[in-house]
């Protein structure tokens, strides 16, 4: 199996439908049928079964994932030390990040880089998923999170903090809770609990078990749009809600820490693109107001 037919194969074995392959490779849907076709009378064996639930890798299928991921792995890897010899500050970049931290932090950020490097073009990705540094999903990710991969680099951004608001308008209407209420008579929005399966049923230390949840979100920045629209309370950033006139920080001496960090791979730390995309990233954040 040759490196093209081995990407199909892979593409349909994450996405398990031909239609979901051919949108990750940028093909035609027609074209993955036939490769798949092609491997299968090629291989003598069938590698995939067609189900209504979509497609279902055989044993022979699943025979092959392994080889075909290290054929994957060197090809990834061999890229990545390419482009750590470049030493142009043109080509493409690949960020990932929240919305949130897209909007407020890294926006200002690529203004600047790109007056000083015009030629450096950047892909954002804001996603609440970890995109996948090793497979070069993206080159550069700022996460709360610190990766452990030894392939990985980390370098702390700034620890920052989470405070309770609210809308004007909605305390006029409902008030100030009271701490230690657990939320008594009040609406909070939080985070979808199938995407943030960790999530505690506390908000900056206070349960909200006697809350009604009025929304529930998937990003942080439809939370701090809820919360604005005056939906309920909600834990926003204090360096963003704060700039927000429409905002009241609730208890005010209560805050929750945490820390950003910016994440690259180890064979693109000396790729000249890559790293003026960092430096213009690092940048923004020596300007926040740490917790």
């Amino acid at each position: 199996m040759d490196w093209d037919n081995a990407r199909i194969f892979l593409a349909i074995q994450r996405a398990g439908t031909l239609r979901g392959a051919a949108e990750q490779l940028q093909i035609d849907q027609a074209t993955v049928g036939r490769r798949l076709n092609a491997m299968e009378k090629s291989l003598g064996a069938r590698l995939f079964l067609r189900t209504p639930a979509g497609y279902v890798a055989t044993p022979a299928g699943d025979l092959a994932i392994a080889a075909v991921e290290k054929m994957e792995q060197a090809a990834d890897q061999l890229q990545r030390q390419m482009q750590g010899i470049d030493e142009r500050l043109c080509g493409v970049v690949r960020v990932a990040a929240t919305d949130t931290m897209a909007k407020h932090v890294l926006m200002p950020a690529m203004q600047l880089l790109a007056v000083e490097h015009p030629a450096i073009r950047v892909v954002l990705t804001t996603s609440t998923q970890v995109s996948n540094l090793t497979r070069r999903e993206a080159d550069l990710a700022v996460r709360s999170l610190r990766p452990t991969s030894p392939d990985l680099i980390s370098r702390h951004l700034k620890r920052l903090a989470v405070g309770l608001y609210a809308s004007r308008a909605y305390v006029e209407r409902h008030g100030v809770p009271q701490p230690g209420s657990a939320l008594a008579g009040h609406d909070v929005v939080i985070y979808q609990r199938a995407i943030y399966t960790s999530q505690i049923e506390t908000i900056c230390g206070e349960s909200t078990a006697n809350a009604r949840v009025a929304m529930e979100v998937s990003s942080g920045l439809m939370l701090m749009e809820a919360v604005a629209a005056g939906l309920g309370i909600g834990e926003l950033p204090t360096y963003m809600a704060d700039t927000m006139p429409q905002l009241v920080r609730l208890w005010p001496d209560r805050s929750e820490p945490y820390d950003m960090w910016l994440v690259l791979h180890d064979d693109l730390n000396r790729t000249a693109r890559v790293r003026a995309v960092a430096d213009a990233i690092v940048a923004a954040y020596d300007k926040l107001e740490a917790a």
